[in-house]
């Protein structure tokens, strides 16, 4: 990763943790908990899907790390970088999640909020840390739209999923019917 890589991953990785939590700190729990529509999510289990592929995605990164280098993983992980930040921020294209990382509403607000402190905290410090050649070390995408990717996009993918699901939590709140606030 080069010195402007691992900027802008940081960048990345700050801008989205603080859009996300200014989308949700002044919620009051009727708020939190609301949803647009019975097959919709709250922004409660938005904000619990996006601590759950916090740590999914980073075990994406830390299994492509544990595996051999990719002697393909220029060829096969090509334009992928682009593809990313164009489409994962996006709202207009939707994906069902894997069940592992579907809010469960096992979680409470404080638990939700405090876990995802502590994973983004060591995605930033891996991010800020890490001289392992990350773009030679590849995993493969459960969607087939992206197929191979590498450690390094696997972080990536990290705040831009963020970022995607922040709006998705502007959505709930702009819904017709959302609970006024205080």
């Amino acid at each position: 990763m080069s010195k402007e890589e691992r900027e802008k991953l940081i960048t990345l990785l700050q801008q989205s943790r603080q859009e996300f939590l200014e989308s949700v700190e002044k919620l009051t729990d009727e708020q939190w908990s609301w949803k647009p529509a019975p097959e919709r999510w709250s922004a409660g289990e938005v904000a619990e899907h996006i601590l759950l592929s916090e740590g999914a995605l980073f075990g994406k990164a830390q299994e492509a790390l544990a595996s051999p280098a990719n002697p393909e993983w220029e060829q096969k992980t090509a334009g992928k970088t682009e593809f990313l930040e164009k489409v994962m921020p996006n709202r207009t294209g939707r994906a069902q999640a894997p069940e592992s990382i579907q809010p469960q509403g096992k979680l409470s607000r404080a638990q939700i909020m405090s876990q995802f402190a502590e994973a983004r905290g060591k995605t930033l410090k891996f991010a800020a840390e890490t001289e392992a050649p990350l773009k030679a070390h590849t995993s493969e995408h459960p969607f087939k739209i992206f197929n191979t990717l590498s450690a390094h996009q696997w972080l990536l993918y990290i705040p831009l999923h963020n970022i995607r699901h922040v709006k998705q939590i502007d959505e709930v709140k702009a819904a017709e019917g959302f609970p006024k606030g205080r």
